[in-house]
């Protein structure tokens, strides 16, 4: 099995499940904005699988790069902006609150060049072993603190938060990283976003538990 069309579609049809489950259980905007995360990785997911089978089959050779740039928008531009701007609305503690400001800046300076990077230089993908290699044509992608860079305002935010389980959130984000980092480096994109994608699960677990606290805390 590993990974495959059918992993990923299958991946996002239950993250849309859950995504849907969080958005009705949700009472406050900060809740439904949390309830977003398991539905944008159901869309991300969905777009690589659309990837995987135009890869894997000619006749659907077309959908490649849209496909690509799709999924690699997500992954480049979209989480490391969404994730701190999330934790940031959840928050309530002052001091917390200016270090999830401060990481949203980050993410937004970092999400902005990435994606001036996706519309400047050439993306390439390709299946093997299993997985999808993204090769991506700018410098910075090749250099030992990329992952740096990305890591800081998109796991360690959840890691800062006050809300209880959110932390929760940010250290599975982070085994999972770093799994992906030195079990699957030339796959990194690919199968941690396939890993973050699962555990948004929690996120549906975070907002039940917050529907039984008022309004101020949450």
């Amino acid at each position: 099995m590993c990974f495959s069309p059918s992993a990923s579609f299958g991946a996002s049809a239950v993250l849309t499940g859950i995504g849907v489950a969080s958005m009705v259980c949700a009472r406050s905007t900060p809740q439904r904005i949390l309830s977003c995360i398991p539905l944008l990785f159901a869309i991300q997911q969905f777009s690589e699988g659309v990837l995987w089978l135009a890869l894997l089959n000619p006749v659907h050779a077309n959908w490649e790069q849209p496909a690509s740039y799709t999924f690699l928008i997500f992954a480049q531009v979209v989480w490391p902006i969404f994730m701190p701007f999330c934790m940031l609305v959840f928050e309530k503690h002052k001091k917390r609150k200016r270090i999830m400001a401060t990481l949203l800046l980050a993410g937004v300076i970092l999400g902005s060049y990435l994606f001036y990077c996706l519309c400047t230089y050439s993306v390439k993908a390709i299946a093997q072993h299993q997985h999808i290699k993204y090769d991506l044509g700018f410098a910075l992608s090749t250099k030992w603190f990329f992952g740096l860079l990305y890591f800081i305002p998109t796991i360690v935010s959840p890691l800062f938060s006050s809300v209880k389980r959110m932390p929760l959130l940010g250290y599975l984000f982070l085994v999972s990283y770093i799994i992906s980092r030195l079990l699957f480096h030339f796959y990194v994109i690919s199968v941690w976003c396939f890993f973050g994608a699962i555990i948004s699960i929690v996120v549906l677990a975070i907002v039940l538990r917050s529907r039984k606290f008022s309004p101020h805390n949450f």
